[in-house]
């Protein structure tokens, strides 16, 4: 599981400066290790145009062997054949995923020790932690926990944890020296060239 959540890649349309396809395309050639399917915000898309194009990303990620996650949407997740479902605190609650799909990978978001404790966690796979850093790629994203608190999650959790929020180039150091994978969205998504974009993460 540590091994899929090393350069975790999120990514919707409406996070792409060019072809959603073209740009997961070139960050799996960079070194991307997992991919999480987050249609979500302005400019998203909807209805058949989602189910399309969430299509075409899982093909491109089954044909280099790179995990395909989706956010959230427990029922395109199954018509998709996701290898995996991430959710967040106030989502569907993990014990009903777990019970629908026994067999996918579960990601669980949580930002706090508090939300740690009142949530089944140890029924996901691995968590989402954060954010650690200030983002704006995500509007309702809560408070920023810091490197310290990314450390208290991941010692009371004893699950593996993938680090999100605001990690760039210039700070992704210091979670790596954590242990933790790292997940980003406008780092790659957002980037002229995601290729470069991953191999500055590694």
């Amino acid at each position: 599981m540590s091994d899929y959540l090393h350069t975790y890649f999120i990514m919707g349309s409406q996070n792409c400066k060019k072809d959603p396809v073209e740009t997961l395309r070139r960050a799996i050639r960079g070194g991307i290790t997992a991919f999480q399917f987050r249609e979500k915000g302005e400019g998203s898309l909807m209805g058949a145009e989602k189910v399309k194009l969430g299509h075409r990303l899982r093909e491109v990620c089954h044909e280099h062997e790179i995990p395909f996650f989706v956010n959230d949407d427990i029922e395109l997740a199954r018509e998709w054949k996701a290898d995996g479902v991430h959710i967040g605190q106030e989502d569907t609650e993990v014990e009903k995923v777990r019970d629908r799909f026994p067999d996918l990978i579960i990601g669980l978001s949580v930002s706090t020790p508090e939300e740690l404790e009142q949530s089944r966690y140890e029924l996901a796979d691995y968590l989402g932690v954060g954010p650690v850093f200030k983002t704006s790629s995500k509007q309702d994203a809560k408070d920023v926990i810091g490197i310290e608190g990314l450390r208290t999650i991941q010692n009371r959790a004893g699950l593996p944890v993938v680090a999100i929020g605001g990690i760039h180039e210039g700070n992704v150091q210091k979670v790596r020296e954590t242990g933790a994978g790292i997940s980003v969205i406008s780092a790659i998504a957002s980037n002229e060239d995601p290729f470069s974009g991953v191999q500055r993460l590694l």
